[in-house]
């Protein structure tokens, strides 16, 4: 079971200077050094680096793109695969209704029960009707990673209302909820964990310089 507390996403993909499954070790080794309590971490290659520098849970994706569909966070039974042979302890997985490329969310999740028993699965959502679906599938966790990613939920934040659409995922899911997307503030930090979600997942914040350079130059050129 992932511990409560905060969990650093180190991921860099190949048009980012950071690019490189020793850097996201690194990374992931200040994350530590910090006080995160886990990691969330794309590729078999990164996965395998993290974990030879730091010995925290690790939640695991794969982003791969596919022609015929917007899914592009672990979905397939390929991506799954090499998550299983990286040993990490959760996979995360879009469990959104967007069309998939191949296997059904069932499918996928009665895959992974059958293959890898021991690993936990966690639930990309962007909707309170997807985090029900995935409550009713039987995921360990139900994360709200996808809100405003989907073409349907464009426009929405996690934060806005006062984090309403949080506080329903929280009231309807009996799985333990994870908070991840723009949380980009230990004040926001510190909100979604009194509201109660299990943990909380921090990336470009912390792990992002290039996108936190921009934020700042951003405020002087408007």
């Amino acid at each position: 079971m992932l511990p409560q507390g905060l969990i650093v996403s180190c991921q860099a993909l190949p048009d980012e200077p950071l690019h490189s499954s020793f850097i996201m070790s690194k990374m992931a080794l200040a994350a530590y050094e910090g006080g995160a309590v886990g990691i969330r971490a794309n590729s078999k290659e990164d996965i395998i680096e993290i974990k030879k520098e730091v010995d925290l849970p690790v939640i695991g994706i794969v982003k791969r793109d596919y022609e015929n569909s917007d899914v592009f966070i672990t979905a397939t039974s390929k991506e799954v695969d090499e998550l299983i042979e990286s040993k990490c302890e959760v996979i995360a997985l879009d469990a959104t209704k967007q069309t998939r490329p191949q296997e059904s969310l069932e499918d996928l999740v009665a895959y992974i029960r059958e293959k890898a028993p021991h690993v936990e699965i966690m639930a990309d959502i962007s909707t309170l009707e997807e985090a029900q679906n995935a409550d009713k599938l039987g995921f360990d966790y139900v994360g709200t990673t996808l809100r405003g990613y989907t073409s349907y939920t464009k426009g929405h934040i996690l934060y806005e209302n006062d984090f309403q659409f949080l506080k329903d995922v929280l009231a309807h899911v009996n799985a333990k909820v994870i908070a991840e997307g723009n949380v980009i503030t230990p004040e926001m930090y510190k909100n979604v964990t009194d509201l109660g979600v299990h943990c909380t997942v921090v990336g470009g914040a912390i792990t992002r310089p290039k996108d936190i350079t921009k934020r700042f130059v951003n405020v002087i050129d408007q």
